[in-house]
């Protein structure tokens, strides 16, 4: 069974947690991980890329010089795709770029990203993660403590104002509630920063 080294805020070691087999403990699926991550980036594309077709550009179109007998190429319009300045050929246009994957993938992505940073030893689980004040330095100063020195995501099991107010700032460190984490977030990040109470709804939640 996995398991994952227990921190206070302070930073010291009060012990050590088993994770749930079924969540922490499976086989790493790489194709739907790959199916997922490139689901999420589609879905963040904007799709506002536009250019001008050749029926489009402003041109006259009239013929820029007879068909035979001058010597050069033939010519119909001066906003052909050919000419500088002409119109593109297959121009892209304003689309969307999203798709849905069926609840299952999702689910097995998710748990194939958290056993994935269970086998590195990359999940930190945090003994009372909270904190009082908006501070970023105070946040920043227990991030240090426990070892976090780059990228990070920061698991709470609800919506904690102060703490991602404090960590907003911080570059490299995200924050999410435990009922909407992201397989692309978790890959993405170094290490996975959890309060206990977000894998106990992490369990409930995705078992």
């Amino acid at each position: 069974m996995p398991k994952a080294n227990v921190f206070n805020m302070a930073g010291e070691k009060v012990g050590e947690i088993e994770l749930s087999e079924a969540i922490f403990g499976i086989e790493p699926n790489k194709s739907v991980l790959h199916d997922s991550v490139k689901n999420h980036l589609a879905n963040c594309r904007q799709g506002t890329q536009s250019a001008l077709t050749k029926g489009e550009v402003s041109f006259t179109t009239k013929k820029p010089w007879r068909q035979k007998g001058t010597g050069r190429a033939r010519a119909g319009y001066a906003g052909s795709p050919v000419w500088t300045h002409g119109g593109v050929a297959f121009a892209p246009k304003p689309r969307d770029y999203s798709y849905t994957l069926n609840k299952k993938v999702k689910r097995l992505a998710l748990k194939s990203a958290l056993s994935a940073k269970a086998a590195e030893d990359e999940i930190i689980v945090i003994e009372g993660l909270k904190m009082d004040e908006i501070k970023t330095k105070s946040f920043k100063s227990f991030l240090n403590a426990i070892g976090v020195c780059g990228k990070a995501l920061v698991v709470t099991e609800n919506v904690e104002e102060n703490i991602v107010k404090s960590a907003r700032n911080i570059p490299g460190i995200e924050t999410t509630p435990a009922d909407i984490l992201s397989p692309y977030a978790i890959l993405n990040a170094g290490k996975l920063v959890v309060s206990k109470e977000a894998v106990t709804k992490i369990e409930e939640v995705y078992a």
